[in-house]
């Protein structure tokens, strides 16, 4: 019996890690950046996205929008997986072969998140020379 890692991860658990890490600091408006923020339910064709509704531009928004995942058709736990596949240092070959996907795919994915993890880093560098330099 050959073991498929995509049957270990649970939706609940990505959407649980991804909530975590997007509003480590509170729930912010993707349009506004708003901080008023009420939750409004849960998706109708996934159980596990949360729904927002902001009080300052009145925009309405889940857990994935304005991320690389919200237009994806790949499941939330396929990318986390790959995401914990790329810190393992595994070819983008190896990984379509583990996610069960086209070598194109893999690269694609891999792409964008190596993308992301530079501009979160990026921008976590500038905010916090910028506390640096606010208390000197």
């Amino acid at each position: 019996m050959k073991l498929n890692i995509l049957n270990l991860v649970t939706d609940e658990k990505c959407y649980t890690y991804l909530r975590a890490v997007r509003w480590e600091s509170g729930i912010l408006c993707p349009q506004c950046q708003g901080k008023e923020i009420i939750k409004n339910g849960r998706s109708s064709h996934n159980e596990w996205i949360h729904r927002y509704e902001c009080k300052s531009c009145g925009g309405g928004f889940n857990d994935l929008s304005g991320t690389i995942f919200s237009q994806s058709n790949k499941p939330l736990k396929v990318w986390i997986i790959a995401l914990y596949f790329l810190g393992l240092n595994l070819s983008n070959r190896q990984i379509a072969q583990e996610l069960d996907m086209s070598e194109k795919t893999a690269q694609e994915m891999t792409t964008q998140l190596r993308e992301g993890i530079v501009k979160k880093s990026l921008i976590y560098d500038l905010a916090q020379k910028w506390k640096q330099m606010k208390f000197m």
